[in-house]
């Protein structure tokens, strides 16, 4: 086997190897010595078909077989020699007007890794931004519960239902004077006041007693989220089948006792537990934005084009398909065309930062135990169901690609928290609404750490891709891990009537307006949760879902 470079510029290589028909030959006949003993064939015993009858018979197929493998050993050992570290798998191709019993010439194009610097981890300077859960805090928290869990006693007779009353009705509803699909009900329960019907539904039974019968008009929103009932006009013919008013709710143990906590003071415990976790979750995550901004300030190397194309390629197709879910798709993707040199900013950023991270990682020795990746496994298993999870584990076990995108956000963490250790760090108290203020105000160009742990396959692997070259077996390196059955992705569950029969479907009144959709990303604004090596650019802060009610 022969090579020449013909190729070397910048982190471009470029190859050409040529295998001689002979060595190919030799390969040839060592696989029909290999599959001679499982071939059978009448008139002979098995295992002992001549090995000129089995090339005979076979010829063309082994001959592929052996070109594909002469062809990937002599990849692999262009990679060995040279010292390559591929970014990607490489391109291989077999050059036009080879014919069995020829020299067989492959081009091979690949992108190495660079050589990235030391990393300067020196000097580096974070502030801490401390919400503290102060007792107004968990107790406004207790204040909702004591709301959302209120007790309604029976009205007195002639009672007029007013603002805070729970009303109990059936009702139908009609379009055009035609009762539509989900808009009958019985049993519906519904706090005046709450807004979860739609706009004038509430206000227009203020002042209705038990056993009134009335008829309303009202309007569904433009933006109603049934396609057929938008913008239009109907009526409600309603019965009121009872009247309740809200009773004493007292902040005392019982209330912790109705939800199944043994005191009032457990319940202060871990309600102030939950605001100091969350709170925690959007410290780091404004800790770790900046700590990858000085990264990036420190640190210039070049990077691979195919992997930033990849990685910009991943982040396109996030962007589109939330430019999809706006209210005019056609104008977010033309606003979206116009920014396409940020975005691959931002890829470059992501990709420099996670080649950063890794070497940071591998010269420090962090490392992801066998016990923590057993977690991993056991926690990701849960997903599936139980008769699924088994399956699961082995296929990680048996997928190392599978096990390193696991892997992959662990070792990333672990990173980062050896940076922050590192760092010297500042505190500094605020509320929560200046923390958030301060995440959404920094750009989350979030990286991708591509290494040993990135999930990534970057193991050279022959892929003829000419027609003319033998057909290449396909192996576990050549395709995407063809992963477990997922679970269905579970919707959120819409909030509906409370009926005793048929429930109107969540499209008809209870339903709260759809939200309107989330605006496309804008340079990776700031996430609500910890960025992660493999997340898409995160996205700006959904507006808050619209009540159905007027305000």
């Amino acid at each position: 086997m022969q090579t020449v470079e013909t190729l070397n510029q910048g982190l471009k290589r470029a190859y050409t190897i040529t295998i001689t028909a002979k060595d190919i030959d030799k390969k040839v006949d060592a696989e029909v010595r290999r599959v001679a003993p499982q071939i059978k064939m009448p008139g002979f015993r098995p295992g002992k078909v001549p090995a000129n009858l089995v090339r005979k018979m076979h010829g063309e197929a082994i001959a592929q077989d052996a070109l594909n493998t002469a062809i990937q050993s002599g990849v692999q050992k262009l990679v060995a020699d040279n010292n390559l570290r591929p970014a990607m798998q490489p391109s291989v191709e077999l050059a036009d007007g080879y014919a069995s019993g020829k020299d067989a010439e492959v081009k091979v194009e690949l992108e190495i890794l660079p050589d990235v610097p030391t990393p300067s981890i020196e000097g580096l300077k974070l502030e801490r931004l401390i919400v503290s859960a102060d007792d107004a805090k968990v107790d406004e928290q207790i204040a909702q519960l004591a709301s959302q869990n209120k007790q309604y006693d029976d009205a007195p007779a002639k009672h007029k239902a007013k603002t805070g009353d729970l009303v109990v009705m059936d009702f139908v509803g009609k379009v055009d004077g035609v009762p539509f699909e989900g808009g009958t009900g019985e049993g519906m329960s519904i706090e005046i006041g709450s807004g979860r019907l739609i706009p004038g539904f509430e206000d227009q039974i203020v002042g209705v007693k038990k056993g009134d019968e009335k008829q309303i008009n009202v309007t569904f929103p433009d933006d109603y989220g049934v396609e057929t009932l938008k913008g239009k006009p109907a009526t409600f013919d309603l019965k009121i089948t009872d009247v309740r008013i809200a009773g004493e709710t007292k902040i005392d143990d019982e209330l912790a006792k109705g939800l199944g906590l043994e005191s009032l003071e457990q319940l202060r415990g871990l309600l102030k537990g939950q605001i100091e976790s969350e709170t925690g979750q959007l410290t780091r995550t404004y800790m770790k934005r900046k700590l990858l901004d000085q990264l990036a300030a420190g640190h210039d190397f070049p990077v691979p084009e195919g992997m930033v194309e990849a990685e910009y390629n991943q982040i396109w197709a996030q962007l589109q398909q939330e430019a999809q879910r706006e209210e005019d798709p056609a104008a977010a993707l033309k606003e979206l065309e116009g920014e396409t040199a940020e975005y691959r900013a931002i890829a470059e950023r992501r990709v420099r930062l996670g080649l950063l991270l890794s070497e940071i990682g591998q010269q420090n020795g962090v490392e992801v135990s066998q016990a923590e990746m057993n977690r991993l496994v056991a926690q990701a298993a849960q997903q599936y169901p139980q008769d699924q999870r088994e399956r699961f584990m082995q296929y990680v076990q048996s997928e190392p690609m599978a096990a390193a995108q696991l892997r992959a956000p662990l070792y990333e963490d672990k990173v980062v928290d050896f940076l922050f250790e590192k760092a010297e760090v500042t505190e500094r108290e605020v509320s929560r609404e200046e923390l958030e203020a301060a995440i959404e105000s920094e750009e989350g160009m979030v990286p991708h750490v591509h290494g040993p742990d990135c999930g990534h396959d970057h193991e050279p692997a022959a892929k003829p891709t000419k027609k003319k070259a033998a057909a290449k077996k396909t192996t576990a390196k050549d395709v995407e891990p063809a992963e477990p059955d997922a679970p269905a992705e579970v919707a959120e569950p819409k909030k509906k009537a409370a009926t005793k029969k048929a429930a109107a479907p969540a499209e008809a009144v209870s339903e709260e307006a759809p939200a309107k959709k989330a605006p496309a990303a804008k340079k990776a604004a700031a996430a609500s949760k910890d960025d992660t090596v493999s997340e898409a650019p995160a996205k700006k802060k959904a507006p808050a879902k619209k009540k159905a009610a007027a305000e």
